[in-house]
């Protein structure tokens, strides 16, 4: 029961964070989702910094699972990148791979970041 409350919580602080975050990049421009661009991939590195520290689980639950969970959008992602799709294939492809090369490359800075601290 503890879990869920600790996933949960953190859950809705990451949506909080995220919407926030929408608005503040809003307009979305025509191009590249700048919002959800910088949401993914501040989210990775930020998941790779928690899991690179070796938190306890409850802590890696609310923090891991919880708001970063919350946070990071990837339907919202994949939606976009089916719209970029059909309307800008050159846009598409950046998007794509920015966003996992970057990720990728964020994630694993934060795990050596974490283990650092």
């Amino acid at each position: 029961m503890i879990e869920t409350l600790l996933a949960g919580s953190g859950a809705a602080i990451g949506a909080m964070l995220r919407f926030t975050l929408n608005n503040y990049f809003e307009p979305q421009t025509k191009r590249l989702p700048r919002a959800t661009f910088f949401i993914n991939l501040t989210g990775s590195l930020l998941l790779g910094i928690f899991f690179g520290l070796h938190l306890s689980d409850p802590v890696y639950l609310f923090l891991g699972t919880g708001i970063m969970g919350g946070y990071t959008t990837f339907s919202t992602y994949n939606f976009e990148l089916f719209v970029l799709w059909k309307k800008d294939r050159p846009m598409f492809y950046r998007y794509l791979l920015g966003s996992y090369g970057l990720g990728l490359l964020l994630s694993f800075i934060g795990i050596v970041i974490g283990s650092k601290l």
